[in-house]
């Protein structure tokens, strides 16, 4: 397994083995013992969560709070932008952001831990996201910021106009958003 740290010590992009022939592939795409081996990081998960969403599609920034859950995020099918804004308010890194581009092809996968707020891209015509969860969904908890912050300056690799929920566009600003201390 692949462990390569991000500018936000905290995020981590992970890669599992994969094993192809003429026949195909083959990875072990979460192994626990593996993964805390390689990453240090130990937490029970506690829910596998799927969406399936087409081209322009920006979900996000989404996290919880009371509750906050760490994530595990894949493309198992497609390819994403996946955005990791970390917004506790008392860290050195408060405000900074790391997008990465995870796809069915390169197998890559994020560590978003608890206390930052998640969102993505879809760059292909449809992508499959995965991911595992830490804690269990809260609706009263469920928070987002805006995902076109100005404060955040998150560099979006937008073609066209994203496709995005009423929710999603009408999440506060950074500075009005219910973060972390």
């Amino acid at each position: 397994m692949l462990v390569e740290p991000t500018e936000i010590p905290e995020v981590l992009v992970v890669t599992p083995p994969v094993f192809g022939d003429e026949r195909g592939f083959f990875t072990e795409a979460f192994n626990l013992a593996a993964f805390e081996q390689a990453t240090g990081i130990r937490r029970m998960w506690v829910q596998d969560n799927h969406s399936r969403s087409g081209r322009g599609v920006l979900r996000g920034l989404h996290f919880q709070n009371p509750q906050p859950q760490g994530k595990l995020v894949r493309c198992a099918a497609g390819a994403i932008y996946d955005v990791v804004a970390d917004i506790r308010r008392s860290s050195p890194t408060f405000g900074s952001w790391v997008g990465v581009e995870l796809s069915g092809e390169n197998f890559r996968q994020l560590w978003v831990p608890e206390g930052f707020a998640h969102g993505f891209l879809v760059l292909s015509e449809t992508a499959d996201v995965l991911y595992k969860a830490t804690d269990y969904y809260l609706p009263e908890g469920d928070r987002a910021v805006r995902w076109d912050d100005p404060t955040l300056a998150i560099d979006w690799p937008i073609q066209g106009t994203p496709v995005i929920s009423d929710k999603d566009n009408a999440a506060p600003l950074l500075n009005d958003a219910d973060l972390f201390a």
